[in-house]
């Protein structure tokens, strides 16, 4: 595996992460099905060590891999936009106000932990800084989200 990783990292580095990441037997298969060898680690460090027109096949194959990646990225924020675009669009008053009723459940809870504290009844600490974190995420899918969408939207103009 080493041998293969080493040989890719030079070659092709994103292809390298993915070898050595969690799909890496998948990525391992897509590089011997383009080298036409078997899909052993062994087989395709050997193909690309022994043939020259090796780096060009490989060199396509991450061509294509970073390309899907892209593609994934960009079809996941259209997504996520068409699906808050899709609620708002939508007669249920519970899909339109779900977002903001989730921040304000937050900043209650967020409320009640400090008022606890104020009172001198023990608040756990990891429960204040889970909702912390939970409304710092809400916020920044909230505000910052529709700041950006606004922004593409100016920008298109």
């Amino acid at each position: 595996m080493n041998d293969l990783l080493g040989l890719l990292k030079n070659l092709a580095p994103t292809l390298a992460t993915a070898v050595a990441g969690p799909l890496g037997g998948a990525a391992v298969s897509a590089i011997a099905s383009r080298l036409g060898v078997s899909d052993s680690v062994a087989e395709v460090a050997k193909a690309i060590a022994g043939d020259p027109a090796a780096a060009q096949k490989i060199a396509e194959l991450e061509l294509e891999f970073a390309k899907v990646a892209a593609d994934a990225g960009k079809n996941e924020n259209d997504n996520v936009s068409k699906r808050w675009d899709a609620d708002m669009a939508s007669d249920s008053w519970l899909s339109k106000n779900i977002r903001p009723m989730s921040l304000v459940a937050i900043f209650m809870g967020y409320f009640l932990f400090a008022m606890m504290s104020a009172f001198g009844l023990n608040a756990n600490e990891s429960y204040v800084q889970l909702l912390g974190q939970w409304g710092m995420l809400i916020m920044g899918a909230y505000f910052g989200g529709r700041t950006i969408e606004k922004l593409a939207e100016m920008k298109k103009k």
